[in-house]
């Protein structure tokens, strides 16, 4: 049988995984830049850590890991035969991986907050798991380079992200839109249609309007509860467009009588102002129908599209409010997004734009003429290497065309020959492979050429 791996997931070949460090590269110094520090957390966590932080969708998404062992020794027959695989989860199950690095994040915080100084800010590069259905620009297991800081509620904190964002996607010449919007903005807008005990049910409907379209998200309020009636009022914000100002003004009309609602306003206003001051020029906008399904939000929330792409968001994060309350530590706000690595190489791809030089392996490689000569190759190849210069020699004696065929399959870009003819001459044959030129170079200009 031939051997496959599970859906959703990837291999990644050599050619991959250099245009993958390129991205995270990118990325990680824009980190570095504002600041940010890295730390790493387990690929597994205590479901009673996981579970309930995610909504219910979420939690379903979840990767359980079976005890290790006899998993079912703590079962009896009738529990087996009787009790549905939600509730018997509990009892076979302790563990699973990680849904994403924000709430592991939040964990290690309220674990090691005695050691942290306030405001902590960390970055961190892992995988994570969801048991969703694999899709384009969807995966079960795929990466994500978090930026968070933690223990200050000021806005200049999520102004800082999006210029975070401005840098990564200048540097990796995508062109981008970042989306912004609030949750108390939206609770205000529950509230106003007296349905603010359906917050949840509500912000995941319009969450799927860009992948559903307004009428099936109409009809999926309508099966939570909602009447026709009060879903119609939802339209001044579904139908919502024009530029920052015009929407402001629906707003403030929409939730004059909502006091959380007025609050998330003069929160996206001072925002705005604040990307103003500090001299943004990349796309922005406030989207009313923005919502972050994930329940721990509590400010302002962010997605950024690719403009051009038929692709879903490619970052996305928010304010988180009361997070680290739920592991016992209150009153310790926090902001942070996502960068998803995978979209954000797929969006790469569709437009071209990895540079050329993440496409070779390697700068420069030695032809290999037989032992006599090959010893002649070593000093000049840790030269080179001391240099910065990505070198080797081939390591056998084999015909010469499959020297060159190698060098051309990975994309080497230079081919050096120091055999007993350059030797003689105190040259070294230095063959450019993309060009075809060959000229006899002192070691001097070698090193010139090749760096």
């Amino acid at each position: 049988m031939k051997p496959t791996i599970p859906k959703g997931t990837r291999d990644f070949s050599p050619l991959e995984m250099q245009r993958r460090d390129y991205i995270f590269d990118t990325i990680k110094r824009v980190f570095h830049l504002h600041n940010y520090i890295p730390i790493e957390t387990p690929s597994m966590e205590n479901l009673s850590t996981l579970m309930g932080k995610y909504g219910d969708e979420g939690d379903k998404l979840l990767f359980k890991i079976l005890n290790s062992g006899d998993f079912l020794s703590g079962v009896s027959n009738s529990e087996l035969m009787n009790t549905t695989a939600r509730s018997l989860m509990s009892k076979i199950c302790e563990k699973g991986l990680r849904y994403d690095l924000t709430v592991p994040f939040a964990r290690y915080v309220v674990q090691r907050q005695n050691e942290i100084t306030f405001p902590f800010k960390r970055y961190q590069v892992q995988p994570v798991w969801r048991a969703d259905r694999p899709q384009h620009g969807r995966y079960r297991e795929f990466y994500q380079c978090d930026v968070d800081v933690i223990g200050s509620t000021s806005l200049t904190n999520e102004a800082e992200l999006v210029e975070m964002f401005e840098e990564v996607f200048e540097a990796l010449k995508i062109s981008v839109t970042v989306k912004i919007n609030n949750r108390k903005v939206l609770f205000g807008i529950t509230q106003a249609i007296g349905y603010e005990d359906k917050m949840t049910d509500i912000t995941v409907a319009l969450d799927k309007l860009d992948k559903i379209g307004m009428q099936r998200v109409k009809e999926e309020l309508l099966l939570k509860g909602l009447t026709k009636y009060d879903i119609e009022k939802l339209d001044p914000i579904l139908r919502s467009n024009g530029d920052f100002n015009e929407k402001v003004s629906v707003l403030k009309d929409f939730l004059k009588d909502s006091e959380v609602g007025l609050k998330g306003i003069e929160e996206i206003e001072e925002l705005f102002s604040l990307m103003d001051k500090m001299g943004l020029t990349v796309e922005r906008e406030l989207d009313l129908t923005l919502t972050r399904g994930l329940n721990y939000y509590t400010g302002a929330i962010f997605e950024v599209k690719a403009n051009g792409v038929n692709m879903g968001s490619i970052c996305g994060g928010g304010r988180y409010d009361d997070l680290t309350g739920i592991f016992g530590l209150k009153g310790v706000s926090g902001v942070g997004v996502s960068f998803g690595a995978e979209r954000i190489y797929d969006v790469l791809l569709e437009i071209g734009g990895f540079p050329e030089k993440t496409t070779h392996f390697g700068t420069v490689l030695f032809v290999n003429f037989g032992k006599e000569d090959q010893e002649f190759v070593f000093p000049l190849l840790r030269k080179l290497r001391k240099n910065g210069v990505t070198a080797q020699i081939y390591p056998d004696a084999v015909k010469l065309q499959k020297q060159f065929t190698y060098a051309d399959n990975l994309r080497i870009p230079y081919v050096a020959m120091y055999g007993k003819n350059e030797r003689e001459e105190g040259k070294i044959m230095v063959k450019n492979m993309t060009t075809g030129e060959q000229n006899l170079l002192s070691e001097e200009e070698f090193l010139s050429t090749i760096k």
